[in-house]
């Protein structure tokens, strides 16, 4: 292609060159005014100096056109997958590649993106695209999407595009789905509580009526009720655990249904523990006394109740009853109103003499029976007649005295129960260079599990669920020889305290537990057990799809099992009556909130740029809008067409420069006119 045309190359700056054509303007504006001979000579004379200065020149050249270039973006996320909308999708790219190899002045860029934990993202895959293209070039972009777009900047002018955007939207736009919101949710709540979460569900196709939701907390028994589809309904979940609870709420189907992926949405509230309130009663001063009062007192969230019997009643020596303690003993108020208010009730070294009737122990019976803790450390009344076995409390014990007492040095060892149970087997590793003790109170296990044991395997620590509550016993009141560290000492502090949480009902310490992680793209179980195997996992992930793994022990009473995160979002997991879920990713994906099509999602851009919004609707026959090339600047999309512009850009091959003022015929032509001057105003 040739082209002919005029450049100029000024001699002097073109402000000068301005300012020189504009003085001698003036000049032959005045000259003409005041009717000065010869003024059009010297008029002729300053433009061919202009014209000299200008120095214009004759160009030709031949110019090869370059082809435009659009480009098109094709979403693969998640949602594409909704009635077959990535095959629509791919339809579409099909004709679009045809139109441009129908027209040798078009060519294509194409890429992919959407998937993210956070949605749908494609602005950064438009922008790497536009990267490779000379924006001279860029004839248009065209998105391929369902239009839930989550990055679409609220600056249009952002993207910087002088080319049209369209929106080519798949799927079918008259298709209604339900859809669960969670509107507020609280990020903690106290353990034992009840916590509120405002709901609402959504339904284009039933906007009216009501539909059944279920509530679950780590996948445990659901709670179920009724809500009205459109309003914002609070519902009511109990915090069971310290740490984090998943809370997850799902929605029935409704009539019609793009995927059940968005009819249930998930919480995780991190449950904390009020202060822990514990009541210990020592028996009488004896040196472990200290120790159990030190470890309670160095947890900041125990508050303890302390009494230590000084001196009993049955002692006769003729002192009044008033003067038998520093304070009363509130036995009432303790064993009888307040009971059910403490989290843990120990007993240390007790015997019965009297103080508490016997009603009072049955009260603390039932008490473990409804929920309650008991931690028993014995000595030696305990296997005399004085013994609290001989009382009502002998139905929350988890052993029975046998009415032996066992003198001499030994050394505390794990059992085998112990090594699997998870207070006592993170021990194992230093049990050799435990210190001694040097007295065990003889005792025979009628429940639970015994964890630590003496030299003959008589049980010496018995932990045990009882009723709704727990129950402990230590059969023995040498315990204190390692917290003074008596020949190396031993763990105690962390014994008891591990000991104390167990009872309380600490999730990490149950001997029958499901746990799961998500580690980068893998999920990784462990399922805690005192059995020597463990069920098969069951594995539900987020889009419905099921697997079954094997689990293998690791360690005494610790299996696990590890597999790739097959989908994004919320796990369930299964393994003999143990549930638990997990979550890949966040809790409720962006990607699943809304699976409707909407052609609204890039208006903003389409405005901006000149571009639309067209509905291709659902299949392997989109409704394509006709394609055009309009020229640059024109309209770039109508009701059923979308443009995309011809800009014109060229290389040019080669160029021939023919100057259009000579030096020396301008030279020869400023003379001669200004002779022609002087000798018109020499007349």
């Amino acid at each position: 292609m040739n082209a002919t045309g005029i450049v100029f190359s000024p001699l002097v700056p073109e402000w000068a060159l301005y300012g020189l054509a504009g003085l001698l303007a003036l000049a032959a504006i005045l000259a003409a005014a005041r009717g000065m001979k010869g003024w059009i000579w010297r008029a002729l004379a300053g433009a061919a100096i202009v014209a000299a200065l200008a120095n214009p020149a004759l160009v030709r050249e031949l110019r090869e056109p370059l082809a435009d270039i659009a480009l098109v973006i094709r979403d693969v996320s998640a949602s594409m997958d909704v009635q077959d909308r990535e095959q629509t999708a791919e339809a579409a790219a099909a004709r679009i590649r045809d139109f441009a190899n129908a027209d040798a002045s078009l060519d294509l860029v194409e890429a992919e993106g959407g998937p993210s934990e956070d949605g749908t993202r494609l602005m950064d895959t438009i922008r790497s695209g536009l990267s490779d293209i000379p924006r001279d070039r860029l004839a248009g972009v065209i998105v391929l999407s369902d239009g839930q777009i989550h990055d679409v900047p609220s600056d249009p002018e952002a993207l910087g595009l002088d080319a049209p955007l369209h929106l080519f939207a798949t799927g079918d736009p008259d298709a209604t789905d339900r859809r669960l919101v969670i509107e507020q949710a609280p990020a903690y709540g106290i353990v034992g509580d009840a916590i509120t979460f405002t709901v609402r569900v959504e339904d284009e196709g039933e906007p009216a009526g009501s539909a059944q939701v279920r509530l679950s907390v780590d996948g445990g028994d659901p709670i179920t009720a009724r809500v009205p589809i459109g309003e914002s309904v609070e519902v009511q979940a109990l915090v069971q655990n310290r740490g984090q609870n998943v809370v997850e709420i799902e929605v029935e189907p409704g009539r019609s249904e793009l995927s059940l992926l968005n009819n249930r949405a998930a919480v995780s509230v991190t449950g904390v523990r009020d202060r822990l309130r514990v009541l210990l009663v020592t028996g009488e001063p004896h040196n472990g006394a200290r120790a159990w009062r030190n470890l309670l007192k160095s947890d900041p969230s125990v508050d303890l109740v302390h009494f230590t019997i000084l001196r009993p009643l049955d002692k006769g020596d003729n002192v009044p009853d008033h003067e038998l303690a520093l304070i009363a003993f509130p036995i009432f108020e303790l064993f009888e109103v307040q009971l059910s208010e403490f989290d843990l009730v120990i007993f240390d070294r007790y015997r019965r003499r009297g103080i508490l009737p016997l009603a009072y122990f049955d009260n603390i019976a039932r008490y473990v029976d409804n929920g309650g803790a008991l931690l028993v450390t014995t000595g030696p009344p305990f296997a005399g007649p004085e013994s609290m076995a001989r009382t009502p409390l002998i139905n929350a014990l988890p052993a029975r005295p046998t009415g032996e007492i066992a003198e001499g040095r030994f050394t505390p060892r794990v059992s085998d129960a112990g090594e699997r149970h998870p207070v006592t087997a993170p021990m194992l590793g230093g049990q050799d260079e435990w210190g001694p003790w040097y007295r065990r109170i003889g005792g025979q296990a009628i429940s639970g599990e015994t964890l630590l044991e003496g030299p003959e395997g008589d049980p010496l620590l018995v932990l045990s669920r009882q009723g709704q509550g727990r129950a402990a016993i230590l059969l023995s009141d040498q315990a204190w020889l390692w917290a003074r560290g008596y020949e190396g000492g031993g763990p105690h502090d962390e014994l008891f305290r591990r000991t104390a949480h167990w009872l309380m009902g600490e999730p990490e310490l149950d001997e029958e537990r499901l746990t799961a992680v998500v580690s980068g793209e893998t999920l990784e179980v462990t399922r805690t057990t005192l059995d020597d195997r463990a069920p098969p996992l069951q594995v539900e992930w987020a889009d419905g799809q099921s697997e079954e793994l094997p689990m293998t022990e690791t360690a005494p009473g610790r299996f696990t099992a590890a597999t790739d995160v097959a989908a994004l979002g919320l796990i369930r997991l299964r393994s003999g009556d143990l549930t638990t879920v997990a979550s890949a990713g966040p809790l409720n994906p962006l990607e699943y909130a809304d699976l409707t099509v909407d052609p609204d999602g890039l208006r903003p851009l389409n405005r901006a740029t000149g571009g639309g919004s067209f509905l291709l609707g659902a299949g392997p026959e989109p409704s394509m809008p006709d394609l055009r090339r309009p020229r640059a600047g024109a309209v770039q999309a109508g009701s059923n067409w979308a443009g995309l512009q011809r800009n014109g850009a060229y290389t040019v091959s080669e160029a021939e420069r023919t100057p259009l003022a000579p030096g020396l015929l301008i030279a020869a032509l400023i003379l001669a006119l200004m002779g022609g001057a002087w000798r018109r105003e020499g007349r």
